[in-house]
C-alpha cells in the first residue's frame, strides 16, 4: 500500500542557542546506554534550547511528499563520521550522496573543535536544498570514537538509534567515513535497490582461517574512549578469557548496508542476544568487524536475508581506474575508499561519473537543470544549485544503475542470501 509522508522543515542540530535548533549530545559511557537512547523519549537527549527553525519554501509542501511502497524507490539513512579537519570532506561527500528522499546524520568526533562543528552546521544551513527538504542533521556535541575499539561500535549504534528517533521511514542504514566516495549516483543506487526485498542485509564475510588468524577473541581489549572525553588508544589486559559457548562468532568487513528491521533489532532487540553480545564485544578489538555478522548469524529471523558483499571497493590511497567501472559494478561496489583529502580520483568521479560541479549537488530527476541565465547571474557553474524541483519519487538511472539493478535482481531471484552462508563463515 502506498504511504505518503510529508517532509518536514529543516531541523539542524547545533549547540548555539541563537540558531534555535535541537542539540543532540551523548557523553561517553557504557554500550548499554545506546539501547536506552534508541527506545527513550527526546528528553533523554540533552539540549540547550528547543525550537523549529523557519525556512521560506519556494514550492508547496505537497510537491515534496515522499511516497513509500514496493513500487517506489527506497529511502536510505546515511551516517557520515569524521574527525579533526574532516568537516569540508564530509560536506563534499554529503553533496555527492544527497537525495531528498534520504536521511543524513553527520558527526564529528571529539578530536574536532567546537568551531569546526559549528562551521559544519553553518555550511549545512547555507545550502538551500538542505533547508528546504529538512533531511540533513548534524550532531552538535560529540564524544571520543576509536574505530578499532568498542566506542566505534557504540557510535554506530548511537547513530542508528538517533535516525530511528528522527524517522522510521527509511529502509537501509549505511555507514560512511570522510574518506569514502560514491561510484554511482543516488538515482542509480535507489533504482538498483528498488528490486530488493527491504529486509536484505549486505555484510562482507571473511573465511574462518583469515578472520580467526587476524584476531584473538580470548584477549581482553579495553577502549578508554567509552568513558574518556579525548580519543585514546585501546590497550590490552594481561588476563585472557575463554571462548563463548552461547553463540558462534563471525566476522568480516566493518562497512555494511543494514536493513531498518535489523537495526531496530540491534537497538531495541526483542530478545536478549543483542544485549548479551554488547557486553561481550565491549572487550573485543575491532568489534565493528564482527558484532553485526555474529548477531545476524545467531538470529534465525535474519540468517537468510544476508548477501555476502559490503558494497565497497577498497582502494589504495584513492588509486582508482575509472575505466574499470564495469568490473566494480559486477562486484557490487557502490562506494570506494580510502581517499585522501582533495584526491584527484574524487575529482575524476565528480567529472566523469557523478556529473557534479564543484560545491554542487549530483543532478537527478528530482533536480531540474538551471537555466543559462541563472548560471551567469549567480556566477556559478551549471548544476551548482537546483533552481526548481522535479519528482523526488521517481529516479532516472544511467547505464550502470541499470546494470546494478539486473545484478541485484539476480541475487534476489537466486536467493544469494544462502541458508548456509553463516555455516560457511563460522569461526
Amino acid at each position: 500500500m502506498q504511504k505518503r509522508i510529508v517532509v518536514s522543515k529543516a531541523i539542524i542540530f547545533s549547540w548555539v542557542s541563537r540558531y534555535r535548533r535541537w542539540l543532540l549530545s551523548i557523553a561517553g559511557g557504557a554500550l548499554m546506554m545506546i539501547l536506552a537512547l534508541g527506545t527513550g523519549n527526546w528528553s533523554n537527549l540533552d539540549h540547550y534550547t528547543a525550537g523549529k527553525g523557519g525556512t521560506n519554501l519556494e514550492f508547496p509542501m505537497s510537491e515534496v511528499a515522499v511516497s513509500k511502497g514496493p513500487s517506489f524507490p527506497p529511502v536510505l539513512a546515511y551516517w557520515i563520521l569524521g574527525s579533526k579537519g574532516d568537516s569540508k570532506r564530509m560536506l563534499r561527500l554529503l553533496r555527492a550522496v544527497y537525495h531528498p528522499r534520504n536521511q543524513y546524520l553527520l558527526q564529528l568526533d571529539s578530536d574536532s573543535s567546537d568551531q569546526e562543528r559549528l562551521d559544519l552546521v553553518l555550511s549545512v544551513e547555507e545550502e538551500k536544498v538542505f533547508r528546504a527538504f529538512g533531511n540533513v542533521y548534524v550532531v552538535g556535541k560529540s564524544y571520543a570514537v576509536n574505530q578499532m575499539g568498542a566506542s566505534g561500535l557504540a557510535a554506530m549504534l548511537h547513530a542508528a538509534a538517533l535516525l530511528l528517533r528522527l524517522s522510521r521511514d527509511w529502509d537501509w542504514f549505511i555507514n560512511l567515513s570522510s574518506s569514502d566516495y560514491p561510484l554511482l549516483t543516488q538515482d542509480d543506487i535507489l533504482y538498483a535497490f528498488t528490486c530488493l526485498p527491504r529486509d536484505v542485509n549486505f555484510l562482507g564475510f571473511k573465511n574462518i582461517t583469515e578472520f580467526n588468524g587476524q584476531y584473538d577473541f580470548n584477549q581482553i581489549a579495553v577502549d578508554p574512549n567509552l568513558y574518556s572525553t579525548e580519543n585514546t588508544p585501546i590497550f590490552y589486559a594481561r588476563e585472557g578469557r575463554g571462548s563463548p559457548d552461547a553463540f558462534k562468532i563471525f566476522g568480516g568487513s566493518p562497512w555494511t548496508t543494514l536493513s531498518r528491521g535489523f537495526m531496530e533489532h540491534c537497538v531495541e532487540g526483542w530478545d536478549n542476544l543483542p544485549r548479551k553480545l554488547l557486553l561481550y564485544y565491549t572487550n573485543v578489538v575491532s568489534p565493528l568487524e564482527s558484532y553485526f555478522h555474529t548477531l545476524v548469524c545467531n538470529t534465525p529471523e535474519f540468517q537468510n536475508s544476508t548477501v555476502n558483499r559490503d558494497l565497497r571497493l577498497h582502494t589504495v590511497k584513492g588509486a582508482l581506474n575509472l575505466l574499470q567501472r564495469d568490473e566494480f559494478t559486477s562486484d557490487l561496489a557502490v562506494f570506494a575508499r580510502t581517499f585522501e583529502k582533495d584526491d584527484e580520483a574524487m575529482e575524476g568521479l565528480d567529472r566523469n561519473v557523478l556529473n557534479r560541479a564543484p560545491d554542487g549537488l549530483v543532478p537527478g530527476k528530482w533536480c531540474l537543470p538551471r537555466s543559462t541565465n541563472e548560471s551567469v547571474k549567480s556566477g556559478g557553474g551549471e548544476g551548482k544549485v537546483c533552481s526548481s524541483w522535479g519528482d523526488i519519487n521517481s529516479v532516472q538511472p544511467g547505464s550502470y544503475g541499470v546494470k546494478l539493478h539486473k545484478i541485484l535482481s539476480k541475487f534476489s531471484a537466486e536467493k544469494e542470501s544462502q541458508t548456509n552462508l553463516c555455516r560457511m563463515y563460522t569461526v
